[in-house]
């Protein structure tokens, strides 16, 4: 039997913090589901299409992790994979609150799929998605926070919006 995790978030964009937590999710599982919740009301900077490509790019030679898109309860979609598991990563003491709460609800849902949390490394525990897109949208520098893959595509798409105002 394989062992199967999904990895959810909106990774807008992915950070070195997530590669991270993917990285060591793959040494105790045997598939990784990168999962994006469609959330249309969300303001992104990248689609989820653009992610899709964006994450698929940096795991192109690791057929073990996927990358896909779903809509709905994270449970349903972790069984539609076959996932034992819930891979979540915690960066300080606020972040518990809301994912054990997520947790029980996931475990009320679908017993049997486990959640797992993870910390990352400690140079990773202030990044998130959402701070590096505001340093980077001031001009400040973002390197080795994402990959460089990541900060090109977010350099052309901030500075596609620019030209389309």
């Amino acid at each position: 039997m394989d062992h199967v995790a999904v990895y959810p978030g909106s990774f807008d964009p992915m950070t070195n913090g997530h590669i991270e937590i993917v990285n060591r999710s793959k040494a105790l599982f045997d598939e990784v589901h990168i999962g994006i919740l469609r959330h249309p009301q969300k303001q992104s900077l990248f689609t989820v299409e653009e992610r899709i490509e964006m994450i698929g790019e940096i795991y192109v030679d690791m057929p073990e992790v996927t990358v896909q898109a779903f809509e709905g309860l994270l449970v349903d979609f972790a069984a539609s994979v076959g996932a034992q598991a819930i891979i979540r990563g915690l960066r300080a003491a606020t972040d518990f609150e809301y994912e054990l709460q997520m947790a029980l609800m996931n475990r009320r849902l679908q017993d049997r799929i486990e959640t797992l949390f993870m910390v990352p490394h400690e140079e990773f525990t202030f990044v998130s998605s959402s701070l590096v897109k505001e340093v980077f949208s001031l001009g400040g520098s973002i390197s080795g926070l994402v990959p460089p893959s990541v900060e090109e595509l977010m350099a052309a798409k901030i500075r596609g919006h620019k030209e389309g105002n």
